[in-house]
């Protein structure tokens, strides 16, 4: 009752209550989350409180933006979102088998197993899995000339967990290339030396990568040159414009 008095609003639950609460909301997030895994996922549209609207199917946003009350579910939501944070991908995979390992263990311990063994049993899972992987995994060996193949169904199969399959595919070659740009030999990437700008008026098909730089204003006078070769450019970081004077 200790818990009552400071706060009347609490819920008190029996372990056995307390357990199959947060397995469903463990099942509940996988719920929200498994018609967006794979190339035929669908796109959820998010409303936010001002009226804005999103249109996603990453889970990584969809998890940040959800609001959650339920202490497990938050939980898998940090976790999930932690796996995208170090691999950049996985965030979906991630809830869905959280929810899928919490749903087999639910019809076990309605049978009256206890959940060390079953915990005991992930353990034993996980390392034989780990030892799987090790075996089965494919080393890519990037030298001076990658092979672009390999990259671009690295690309492609990452693009289109998050975004249609037309425009994945279409932006496969233009993100292994982007990187392919800035890459050098024995030295970690900077994706720093890779800019997305957002142009008005375009479509996303209208996506294309320049090998240079991109200025996001139009020219100073209508009758300045379009187009210039073996030009000198200028880069400085002073104002050029005239400023009138404040009395």
């Amino acid at each position: 009752m200790s818990l009552r008095v400071l706060n009347p609003n609490a819920e008190v639950l029996n372990k056995s209550a307390a357990l199959h609460m947060n397995i469903n909301a463990a099942k509940g997030l996988q719920d929200v989350l498994k018609t967006n895994l794979g190339p035929k996922g669908t796109i959820k549209m998010l409303v936010g409180g001002a009226g804005d609207i999103k249109l996603t199917k990453d889970g990584n946003t969809l998890l940040k933006e959800m609001q959650m009350q339920n202490p497990t579910a938050i939980m898998i939501a940090r976790t999930a979102v932690a796996q995208d944070d170090v691999s950049g991908d996985g965030t979906t995979s991630t809830v869905l088998f959280i929810g899928e390992l919490m749903k087999q263990s639910e019809r076990y311990i309605d049978e009256g197993m206890h959940p060390r063994v079953l915990v005991d049993g992930f353990e034993i899972a996980k390392r034989a899995t780990l030892e799987y992987l090790e075996k089965f995994q494919t080393p890519v060996v990037m030298g001076d000339e990658p092979d672009k193949e390999i990259l671009k169904m690295v690309a492609r199969t990452t693009l289109r967990t998050k975004l249609y399959e037309a425009l994945a595919d279409q932006l496969t070659d233009i993100v292994v290339n982007a990187v392919l740009c800035i890459r050098k030999p024995d030295e970690p990437i900077d994706l720093f030396m890779v800019e997305i700008m957002h142009m008005r008026h375009k479509f996303d098909v209208d996506t294309r990568l320049v090998e240079g730089l991109v200025l996001d204003h139009g020219s100073r006078h209508p009758d300045m040159k379009r187009r210039a070769e073996n030009c000198h450019i200028l880069t400085c970081n002073v104002s050029l414009e005239y400023e009138k004077r404040s009395v």
